[in-house]
Protein backbone atom coordinates (compact mmCIF):
# COMPACT_ATOMS: atom_id res chain seq x y z
CA UNK A 1 0.00 0.00 0.00
CA UNK A 2 2.69 2.27 0.83
CA UNK A 3 3.90 1.49 -2.55
CA UNK A 4 1.05 2.60 -4.08
CA UNK A 5 1.08 5.70 -2.40
CA UNK A 6 4.17 7.20 -2.72
CA UNK A 7 3.88 6.44 -6.77
CA UNK A 8 0.81 8.60 -6.29
CA UNK A 9 2.76 11.00 -4.06
CA UNK A 10 0.14 10.63 -1.37
CA UNK A 11 2.81 10.28 1.06
CA UNK A 12 3.28 12.76 3.58
CA UNK A 13 6.83 14.75 2.60
CA UNK A 14 9.57 13.92 5.57
CA UNK A 15 12.36 14.92 6.32
CA UNK A 16 15.50 13.34 5.84
CA UNK A 17 17.93 13.70 8.91
CA UNK A 18 20.56 11.94 9.15
CA UNK A 19 21.82 10.68 12.34
CA UNK A 20 24.58 10.91 13.98
CA UNK A 21 26.30 8.52 16.63
CA UNK A 22 26.99 10.43 19.51
CA UNK A 23 31.06 8.88 20.73
CA UNK A 24 33.17 9.91 23.85
CA UNK A 25 33.63 13.39 24.05
CA UNK A 26 31.03 14.78 22.11
CA UNK A 27 28.02 16.95 23.26
CA UNK A 28 30.02 17.37 26.29
CA UNK A 29 29.72 13.33 27.07
CA UNK A 30 32.99 11.87 28.20
CA UNK A 31 33.23 8.17 28.97
CA UNK A 32 34.82 8.22 32.24
CA UNK A 33 35.79 4.89 34.31
CA UNK A 34 36.36 4.58 37.52
CA UNK A 35 39.98 4.98 38.62
CA UNK A 36 40.28 4.13 42.19
CA UNK A 37 38.30 1.43 44.84
CA UNK A 38 35.07 3.00 46.14
CA UNK A 39 35.24 6.09 43.77
CA UNK A 40 31.96 4.15 41.46
CA UNK A 41 29.48 1.68 42.72
CA UNK A 42 26.76 0.00 40.46
CA UNK A 43 23.35 -1.09 41.94
CA UNK A 44 20.57 -2.89 40.48
CA UNK A 45 17.50 -5.02 41.32
CA UNK A 46 17.22 -8.46 40.18
CA UNK A 47 13.35 -10.15 39.76
CA UNK A 48 12.98 -13.49 39.91
CA UNK A 49 10.54 -16.32 41.73
CA UNK A 50 11.22 -19.27 44.49
CA UNK A 51 10.10 -22.52 43.02
CA UNK A 52 6.64 -22.27 44.97
CA UNK A 53 6.18 -19.21 42.55
CA UNK A 54 6.72 -16.68 45.20
CA UNK A 55 8.30 -13.36 43.88
CA UNK A 56 11.61 -12.29 45.31
CA UNK A 57 13.73 -8.88 44.47
CA UNK A 58 17.40 -8.27 45.52
CA UNK A 59 20.00 -5.80 44.93
CA UNK A 60 23.20 -6.15 43.84
CA UNK A 61 26.01 -3.31 44.68
CA UNK A 62 29.09 -4.08 42.42
CA UNK A 63 32.82 -1.53 43.04
CA UNK A 64 33.24 -0.43 39.39
CA UNK A 65 36.64 -0.51 39.54
CA UNK A 66 38.21 -3.86 41.56
CA UNK A 67 34.51 -5.74 39.99
CA UNK A 68 33.95 -7.13 43.19
CA UNK A 69 30.90 -7.31 44.08
CA UNK A 70 29.79 -5.61 47.97
CA UNK A 71 26.63 -6.75 48.18
CA UNK A 72 23.65 -9.06 47.14
CA UNK A 73 21.15 -7.82 49.60
CA UNK A 74 21.17 -3.99 50.68
CA UNK A 75 23.56 -0.75 50.50
CA UNK A 76 24.21 -1.23 54.20
CA UNK A 77 25.92 -4.88 53.70
CA UNK A 78 28.19 -2.68 51.23
CA UNK A 79 28.77 -0.16 53.28
CA UNK A 80 29.93 -2.73 55.89
CA UNK A 81 31.85 -4.95 53.88
CA UNK A 82 33.83 -1.52 52.54
CA UNK A 83 34.22 0.69 55.71
CA UNK A 84 33.50 -1.58 58.22
CA UNK A 85 30.81 0.46 59.78
CA UNK A 86 27.70 2.43 59.24
CA UNK A 87 27.49 6.13 60.15
CA UNK A 88 27.12 9.60 58.94
CA UNK A 89 29.10 10.57 55.94
CA UNK A 90 31.11 7.44 56.06
CA UNK A 91 31.07 6.83 52.23
CA UNK A 92 31.76 10.32 51.43
CA UNK A 93 33.97 10.87 47.63
CA UNK A 94 31.71 7.65 46.13
CA UNK A 95 29.77 7.77 43.18
CA UNK A 96 26.44 5.11 42.87
CA UNK A 97 25.51 4.32 39.57
CA UNK A 98 21.95 3.27 39.21
CA UNK A 99 19.41 3.20 36.47
CA UNK A 100 16.12 5.51 36.79
CA UNK A 101 14.10 2.72 38.90
CA UNK A 102 11.50 4.48 41.51
CA UNK A 103 13.07 2.89 44.15
CA UNK A 104 16.36 4.27 43.34
CA UNK A 105 15.23 7.92 42.53
CA UNK A 106 12.44 7.95 45.75
CA UNK A 107 13.17 10.62 48.56
CA UNK A 108 14.08 7.84 51.12
CA UNK A 109 16.36 6.56 49.00
CA UNK A 110 18.18 9.65 47.82
CA UNK A 111 18.39 10.81 51.52
CA UNK A 112 19.99 7.97 52.49
CA UNK A 113 22.93 8.74 50.02
CA UNK A 114 23.13 12.08 50.81
CA UNK A 115 23.44 10.76 54.89
CA UNK A 116 25.72 8.32 53.92
CA UNK A 117 27.75 10.65 51.43
CA UNK A 118 27.38 8.74 48.68
CA UNK A 119 26.65 11.15 45.65
CA UNK A 120 23.78 9.97 42.98
CA UNK A 121 25.27 9.02 39.64
CA UNK A 122 21.73 7.75 37.64
CA UNK A 123 22.47 6.26 34.48
CA UNK A 124 20.71 7.85 31.10
CA UNK A 125 19.62 5.24 28.05
CA UNK A 126 22.21 5.07 25.33
CA UNK A 127 24.51 7.22 26.93
CA UNK A 128 28.30 6.08 27.16
CA UNK A 129 28.20 6.01 31.08
CA UNK A 130 25.70 3.30 31.50
CA UNK A 131 24.85 1.07 34.42
CA UNK A 132 26.92 -1.76 32.44
CA UNK A 133 29.33 -3.19 35.05
CA UNK A 134 26.45 -4.28 37.14
CA UNK A 135 24.18 -5.85 34.47
CA UNK A 136 26.99 -7.49 33.06
CA UNK A 137 27.44 -9.23 36.98
CA UNK A 138 23.60 -9.40 37.09
CA UNK A 139 23.40 -11.61 33.76
CA UNK A 140 26.42 -13.61 35.34
CA UNK A 141 24.77 -14.60 38.21
CA UNK A 142 20.94 -15.31 36.45
CA UNK A 143 23.25 -17.49 34.40
CA UNK A 144 25.05 -19.51 36.70
CA UNK A 145 22.84 -19.50 39.55
CA UNK A 146 19.36 -18.24 39.03
CA UNK A 147 18.72 -19.71 35.76
CA UNK A 148 20.31 -23.21 36.78
CA UNK A 149 18.22 -23.73 40.24
CA UNK A 150 14.53 -23.49 41.66
CA UNK A 151 14.72 -22.43 45.48
CA UNK A 152 12.70 -23.50 48.21
CA UNK A 153 12.33 -20.93 50.20
CA UNK A 154 13.89 -17.13 50.03
CA UNK A 155 16.45 -18.13 53.02
CA UNK A 156 17.82 -21.11 50.98
CA UNK A 157 18.43 -18.52 48.10
CA UNK A 158 20.01 -15.99 50.03
CA UNK A 159 22.81 -18.47 51.22
CA UNK A 160 22.86 -19.63 47.66
CA UNK A 161 23.76 -15.90 46.78
CA UNK A 162 25.89 -15.17 49.59
CA UNK A 163 28.32 -18.21 48.11
CA UNK A 164 28.00 -17.25 44.72
CA UNK A 165 29.00 -13.77 45.86
CA UNK A 166 32.18 -15.30 47.68
CA UNK A 167 33.01 -17.54 44.47
CA UNK A 168 32.60 -14.75 42.28
CA UNK A 169 35.10 -12.31 44.13
CA UNK A 170 37.45 -15.19 44.76
CA UNK A 171 37.53 -17.17 41.85
CA UNK A 172 36.06 -14.93 38.91
CA UNK A 173 38.78 -14.06 36.49
CA UNK A 174 38.05 -10.99 34.68
CA UNK A 175 39.66 -8.83 31.71
CA UNK A 176 39.45 -6.21 32.54
CA UNK A 177 41.23 -5.87 35.74
CA UNK A 178 44.40 -7.60 34.86
CA UNK A 179 43.33 -10.83 33.92
CA UNK A 180 42.51 -11.43 38.28
CA UNK A 181 39.71 -11.99 40.64
CA UNK A 182 38.29 -9.08 42.22
CA UNK A 183 39.62 -9.71 45.68
CA UNK A 184 43.05 -10.15 44.39
CA UNK A 185 42.93 -6.65 43.15
CA UNK A 186 41.40 -5.61 45.69
CA UNK A 187 44.76 -6.51 47.80
CA UNK A 188 46.86 -5.43 45.23
CA UNK A 189 45.04 -1.96 45.60
CA UNK A 190 45.36 -2.20 49.07
CA UNK A 191 49.06 -3.20 48.79
CA UNK A 192 48.66 -6.10 50.33
CA UNK A 193 50.70 -9.41 49.13
CA UNK A 194 48.38 -11.23 46.34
Amino acid sequence: MRRLWRQEGLLVPQKRVKRRRIGAGENGIVRRRATRKNEVWGMDFVQDRTADGRPFRMLVVLDEYTRECLAIECLREAIHFTKGRYEIEVAAGTKLRHDHGSQFISHAFQDELKTLGIESSPSFVRQPEGNGCVERFIRTLKEQLLWLHRFRTVEELNQALRGFAKRFNNHWIIGRIGYRTPAAHRRILLGEAA
